[in-house]
């Protein structure tokens, strides 16, 4: 049963349809295989076996009695700051130690009732500040291409256990790139649906009006049919858009005969590594000889996105932080007056990139700065989101790397936050503007690490990107290859 582990979604449903084995088999596969690997890659903060082999007996029940879908019996790992009941969210922080949910975020709750099994938490920067997994107070997780790397963050456990073999597919959340570029850094499929696609219930706020919930797979095509489950309005969740939900499957025809894609030469003049952008280029000239056309467009006020960013998302960090004070939240350090019991608190349970975030925020908000800096960040936001609308009134799809390099090593960035902010210069504008993106693996570095397509399109149209990468992965073989983790239990 170990080959289990790398099978697709759709392949695993094949086998469950007809008979050739259970969830009970998947699940037991995956934990013999996190068993094998995690030591060294450790991707997972918590594993329930038990429980997940009673959620695919469950599952395999419901199939003996008639019952279909696409995920059902599948099982999907967790990142870390999606609630689920009666499992701890700690969000890879100190300041949650102890805290166990007692409801299901939307998401989750509709993956219970689509049959999925809810199997392991996996790592992540903490409280998703980060783009690493170097940040978090509980692992410092590890690409599986090169355990000396990291694996991209802050969705960096979601992407390294797709990766590993050790889940089929995850959820992540992405806002600022935090699904697209650990997908990127890992050779997985990742997909950042529009904001207000996915109910945010139940997600651990970091940038309220960036964070979105999205997947990590090892296909386009799981990938499509994961978001057909998990998308749909909301009424707990404010910002969840009222917008009917497509058959994405329908959109993975492989077809992008006549299909507009958008190059801007911008993104390719940020740094890029000069492997990165032979790799997105040639994946380009790929859907070209697929039939698709290439559309030059501009991106004149890219140069913004990445200061307006980290001005607008610590400025909401700071306040919706703010409840994790040990007084509503968090693991309490007593003390004699509630302003230092909230000190104490706030300083043991936070770890550095938190803090500086927070205090970031908290001095773009302050009397005196607030228009110095807030108001023009959100005007530079505007700017983008008009250079969007500007594109994709010429072009289907925009076509950009994910990050301007491969996996760096771990420990080369942690201590230089500048540095590492800027190489999220590609994945930012579309969570400014609130548009869809999708990562596809479209190549290799000379040294063996995995290299990834980004395509955007706008905030409702993943149809556009699910058809687009459907077509370049299913006729290239990128995705297919597997990395060998040395030292790794047989």
């Amino acid at each position: 049963m170990s080959e289990l582990v790398k099978k697709s979604v759709g392949e695993l449903q094949g086998l469950m349809v007809s008979g050739a084995c259970s969830s009970r088999d998947v699940v037991s596969a995956l934990a013999a295989r996190i068993e094998a690997v995690d030591p060294l890659v450790k991707a997972y903060v918590e594993v329930n076996v038990e429980d997940a082999l009673a959620q695919a007996d469950a599952a395999d029940r419901r199939r003996a009695a008639g019952e279909k879908g696409a995920l059902l019996g599948i099982p999907v790992a967790i990142k870390d700051l999606l609630n689920v009941k009666g499992q701890s969210c700690r969000c890879a922080s100190k300041l949650l130690e102890g805290y166990v949910s007692p409801y299901d975020a939307t998401c989750v709750a509709k993956l219970r009732e689509a049959g999925a099994v809810l199997f392991g938490r996996v790592n992540m920067d903490e409280f998703a500040m980060g783009a690493s997994t170097e940040n978090s107070a509980l692992a410092v997780t590890r690409n599986p291409w090169d355990l000396d790397r990291v694996p991209g963050g802050s969705s960096g456990g979601s992407a390294a256990a797709v990766a590993a073999d050790s889940a089929v597919v995850s959820l992540g959340s992405d806002t600022g790139g935090s699904v697209r570029q650990p997908a990127a850094f890992c050779g997985c499929v990742g997909l950042k649906p529009g904001y207000g696609r996915v109910s945010r219930f139940g997600l651990t706020a970091f940038a309220s009006s960036l964070d979105q919930v999205g997947v990590l797979s090892k296909s386009v095509a799981d990938a499509a049919s994961t978001l057909q489950v998990i998308a749909g309005h909301d009424a707990r969740d404010t910002t969840s858009a009222r917008v009917a939900v497509p058959d994405f499957g329908a959109a993975l025809t492989g077809e992008v005969k006549g299909m507009r894609i958008g190059l801007a030469e911008e993104f390719f003049g940020v740094g890029v590594d000069p492997e990165v952008e032979a790799a997105v280029r040639a994946a380009v000239d790929h859907l070209v000889s697929l039939g698709a056309e290439v559309v030059p467009v501009s991106f004149p006020h890219l140069k913004y996105a990445v200061p307006a960013y980290y001005i607008i998302a610590p400025a909401e960090a700071s306040a919706n932080l703010a409840r994790f004070d040990g007084v509503r939240y968090g693991a309490r350090r007593d003390a004699e007056d509630p302003v230092e019991l909230m000190r104490r608190t706030r300083e043991a349970g936070f770890g550095p990139e938190v803090k500086r975030r927070i205090l970031l925020g908290t001095y773009v908000l302050s009397s005196g700065y607030y228009d110095a800096y807030y108001v023009k960040a959100l005007k530079a936001r505007a700017l983008i989101q008009r250079d969007f609308g500007t594109v994709f009134a010429q072009c289907d799809v925009l076509a950009t790397p994910v990050a301007p390099t491969a996996a760096f090593r771990i420990g080369e960035e942690v201590d230089d936050p500048l540095t590492m902010y800027k190489g999220d210069i590609c994945t930012i504008p579309t969570n400014l503007a609130g548009g869809s993106g999708l990562s596809v693996p479209c190549g290799f570095t000379s040294g063996g690490l995995p290299v990834g397509l980004q395509l955007l399109a706008p905030a409702f149209d993943e149809v556009s990107l699910l058809r687009a990468g459907h077509a370049f992965e299913s006729t290239t073989e990128w995705h297919t290859r597997k990395p060998v983790i040395e030292g790794a239990r047989a």
